[in-house]
């Protein structure tokens, strides 16, 4: 399984297997304790192949964190989420030497830290970018010249319906009086 299928949910600990889509959201699988949860469209859901680490230079994208911290540690877990401010900037310095500092926290490592062991754990190991196959490419490489945009017909505009006059109230039939605006300036 790769990392499209990984999702990190607000106010959820842990990470999630994205299981099956229902009509209200969504059914995912949780890493820690394998139960299933029904996510609804009001929680926050980030992909974690669509998370990125901030570097001096530019984002890297978690995956490629992923696979520099596998090949540290030789696919092994690595240190504990747990461990000291210090120790988890000193080991993430290690992995990413020009990581912003400014705007990647401590508690942003230690995120990361601890995603990277629950994944290995699980045996979620595929930290590549998700590939199409040769085939599904080679028709989209064909197709993108010889497919044109299908032309839409032009709807001819709907007639307006007829306006039926209906009579307008009198304030007499409301309960008002009778008397016209001409009798009202004497």
């Amino acid at each position: 399984m790769s990392l499209e299928k990984v999702l990190s949910i607000s106010g959820k600990p842990g990470l999630y297997k994205l299981k099956s889509q229902t009509r209200a959201g969504f059914l995912a699988e949780s890493l820690l304790d394998g139960k299933t949860i029904n996510v609804s469209g009001r929680h926050n859901v980030s992909l974690l192949s669509e998370i990125a680490i901030y570097t001096l230079t530019e984002e890297v994208p978690l995956r490629e964190v992923f696979k520099k911290i596998s090949e540290k540690e030789n696919g092994k877990e690595t240190i504990n989420h747990k461990a000291s401010k210090e120790e988890l900037e000193e080991f993430f310095f290690g992995v990413m030497p020009d990581y912003d500092e400014d705007r990647v926290y401590a508690s942003d490592i230690k995120k990361v830290v601890q995603w990277y062991n629950m994944l290995i754990k699980n045996g979620i190991t595929d930290f590549s970018e998700a590939e199409e196959s040769e085939e599904d490419q080679t028709e989209t490489d064909e197709t993108k010249d010889t497919k044109k945009p299908a032309a839409k017909k032009a709807a001819a505009p709907k007639p307006a319906a007829p306006k039926a006059a209906a009579p307008k109230a009198s304030s007499a039939k409301k309960g008002g009086s009778t008397k016209n605006a001409a009798s009202r300036k004497t």
